[in-house]
């Protein structure tokens, strides 16, 4: 069961809503226009909670920092445009968010006013006692992010959870000396959350609750993967 944390800090894509689609499908109209129409939709979905400059610089590492500058702004006004038309809350996030104890702000490579825009189109937005997005300063595995909010808090690292989907999300969160949750209904690959050893997993938000919905989420999933490496030796 996780413990009752008195600051909340959530990443957004991959965790609070599933903006894959829209994330991607801007990335892809920007590549086409740079004669990249062949980027599979697969590797453009690992690169959602890293700073943009990281997939234009990998797959035009010949490009100018101009040209960069240029697709980077290119992306942000066809993802705007496409007004979050298919991006959805992950399921349970509300009920949760509502009934979650403690301050609670967000930790993202969004900036600030696209965070708060997204977080209101979805309802999010009551349930947070801030918004923080990555504003000219060093992003996500940096820990910046997280350390705005909590000095605006007053907060001690070790009051904090950060709740994230990816390998960045967990480094930032080590950085920064919070605990840290990878969720496993993200974006992220488990293995490379693995490798900074988050202090909780978890398949179900619901399972952040601390009155006991969670522990017994928990106890089926920690039953289930001992079954599967006990099927594993069987058959071995």
């Amino acid at each position: 069961m996780i413990p009752r944390f008195p600051v909340y800090l959530f990443d957004v894509d991959g965790t609070l809503v599933d903006s894959a689609a829209d994330i991607c499908g801007a990335a892809r109209s920007v590549l086409a226009g740079a004669s990249r129409p062949d980027v599979p939709f697969g590797l453009l979905r690992g690169y959602i909670g890293r700073p943009l400059i990281d997939l234009f610089s990998d797959l035009f590492p010949d490009a100018t920092p101009e040209q960069v500058g240029a697709w980077i702004r290119q992306y942000r006004r066809e993802y705007l445009a496409r007004d979050h038309s298919n991006t959805s809350a992950f399921p349970h996030v509300c009920e949760v968010l509502k009934a979650l104890p403690g301050r609670k702000s967000t930790a993202t490579t969004k900036g600030t006013p696209t965070t708060r825009l997204v977080l209101d189109r979805f309802g999010l937005l009551p349930f947070f006692d801030h918004v923080q997005g990555t504003d000219s300063f060093p992003a996500k595995p940096a820990p910046d992010v997280l350390i705005k909010s909590l000095e605006l808090f007053g907060a001690r690292p070790e009051d904090c959870l950060f709740v994230g989907d990816t390998a960045p999300d967990m480094e930032a969160g080590r950085r920064a000396g919070v605990k840290t949750c990878a969720v496993l209904y993200g974006y992220g690959n488990r293995d490379e959350m693995a490798r900074w050893q988050p202090d909780y997993w978890i398949e179900d938000i619901r399972e952040l609750l601390p009155d006991g919905r969670g522990s017994v989420r928990s106890r089926a999933r920690l039953q289930t993967e001992a079954n599967r490496v006990s099927n594993k030796l069987l058959n071995q």
